[in-house]
């Protein structure tokens, strides 16, 4: 059996030292807020979004992503792998690369072994050679570990179910790159959901320990644990959601132009696996390509081509206008910079549909490590929401020219800013300190680096001053309310 769950018996454990003490005290909730006024029934093309956490009908999301625990993880690789992994790292330091690696998942008492799954490095401009310098190999007497993303496959070379932990089959893994707090990106996506926005990956704490050969583990620290955004996350929210899994995922993004959706300039391409980032990457079937493509081009045309009550009709026709602008309003609230709007940047979209003219767009939020007062270009306490970036992205500004458009997300921002349990300063400040009492424990690691929990946003910022913890004048949670324009 390649996958199997112990409980209750003697099994392969990291370093004693490094064993967790008692179960950590939960993060502190702030009162339940009463139920809002009933809402009047939606316009066409409206939906209406609870104010509460999003949780999906799903046995592995439920289970890796069950934020009352913290799990451990525990990456096991030869030397000769690993060795391998470190000298392509050297050769093209954004491969995409997979190596052989036998996985332990700890939850509480429960264990699941996962063997001869997939591992490898993960990131953009954070890529980072987790061992030693170039051209080194494992040092087993004297390791010089290195904080760095990985990406798990447990079913990269075995493709059956015993190769997954209830269904799951990968898993992102972030080191809290730029973000002291150990905070940022895990506090967006729970806002994300609390706010009903089920577009949003699912993102929790995890302990992680890698052990080389016959070498002791070392212990990497705390880590983001996240669900990628793939055809199984699609796949996760078709009933009620996307409604429909056959249509076209597409990752947008700096390649060799920005993701600006105003014309069809920028780097079109499937996704390879070959560690190029393109402007509009396709995540599906290289056969499929030309259609999706097709289909995104003639999407770009309507979008900049259409005016008026065309554009009006067409816009509430191919997607839900209150998602759009309810995801838009948590991710100016939290101040992500390195967006669509502003730096156009890291966003998925996904047609429901593989019909060139016939089907729903969804856009799908990513990437938020840069946010809560790390920030860059402008100033992402005090910018206006409503002049968030450049006026030339028409997929927010054309569709906020219509007033009552306009209002919902006028609304949806003061909601967010009026509630504890959203992004409220003192239910938002209480979250955060009660994350940081959760993890605290952990923080001190192997690699000697991120050993402690700072407030403060990251060293290349453009605003020092900002804090989340601190909530005197510069809480960022304040600040950020106070530049919300009134309904």
């Amino acid at each position: 059996v390649l996958a199997f769950v112990l409980t209750g018996c003697d099994t392969k454990e990291p370093d004693p030292g490094l064993q967790p003490g008692p179960k950590p005290e939960q993060p502190e909730q702030p009162e339940q807020q009463p139920e809002p006024d009933q809402k009047p029934e939606p316009e066409p093309g409206m939906t209406t979004a609870p104010n509460y956490p999003v949780v999906l009908n799903d046995a592995g999301i439920k289970y890796m992503w069950d934020a009352s625990v913290i799990p451990e993880i525990t990456i096991e690789i030869t030397e000769e792998e690993w060795n391998r992994l470190l000298f392509r790292y050297d050769e093209y330091s954004h491969n995409v690369d997979y190596f052989h690696a036998d996985f332990t998942y700890k939850k509480g008492e429960e264990v699941i072994e996962i063997i001869d799954g997939g591992l490898r490095l993960r990131g953009n401009t954070s890529r980072r050679r987790p061992e030693g310098k170039s051209g080194e190999k494992h040092n087993a007497t004297s390791p010089d570990w290195h904080h760095c993303h990985f990406g798990i496959n447990f079913r990269k070379f075995h493709k059956d179910s015993e190769h997954t932990i209830n269904g799951i089959r990968k898993v992102n893994l972030k080191w809290f790159k730029d973000d002291p707090n150990y905070v940022r990106e895990l506090f967006c996506y729970d806002l994300f959901r609390r706010y009903g926005i089920w577009t949003a990956a699912h993102d929790i704490y995890c302990r992680l320990w890698l052990k080389v050969g016959d070498s002791e583990p070392a212990y990497y620290g705390v880590y983001e644990m996240i669900e990628p955004i793939d055809d199984e996350f699609i796949e996760r929210r078709v009933e009620g959601m996307f409604e429909n899994d056959k249509g076209f995922l597409w990752k947008c993004g700096w390649g060799d132009g920005p993701a600006d959706l105003n014309g069809l300039d920028g780097s079109w391409a499937v996704d390879l696996d070959n560690g190029i980032n393109y402007t509009y990457e396709f995540k599906g079937d290289e056969e499929d390509f030309e259609a999706a493509k097709a289909q995104l081009e003639d999407f770009i045309l309507k979008l900049n081509g259409k005016t008026g009550d065309s554009f009006k009709s067409w816009i509430q026709q191919v997607t839900d206008v209150e998602l759009l602008l309810k995801t838009y309003a948590v991710n100016v609230a939290v101040g992500m910079w390195d967006d669509y709007w502003c730096n156009q940047n890291n966003y998925y979209i996904y047609f429901n549909s593989s019909d060139k003219y016939d089907y729903k767009f969804f856009f799908i939020p990513y990437d938020y490590d840069n946010t809560l007062g790390t920030s860059n270009m402008i100033d992402a306490g005090r910018q206006d929401p409503l002049n968030w970036g450049d006026n030339s992205r028409k997929l927010i500004r054309k569709i906020l020219d219509y007033s009552e458009w306009r209002a919902i997300y006028v609304k949806a921002l003061n909601e967010l800013c009026a509630s504890d349990e959203l992004f409220k300063m003192e239910g938002s400040v209480a979250r955060v300190k009660g994350w940081q009492k959760f993890i605290s424990p952990y923080i001190s690691n192997d690699t000697g680096e991120d050993m402690t929990i700072e407030d403060k946003p990251a060293s290349w910022g453009n605003h020092h001053e900002y804090r989340v913890m601190d909530m005197g004048a510069n809480n960022f949670f304040k600040v950020k309310a106070s530049s919300i324009p009134k309904e």
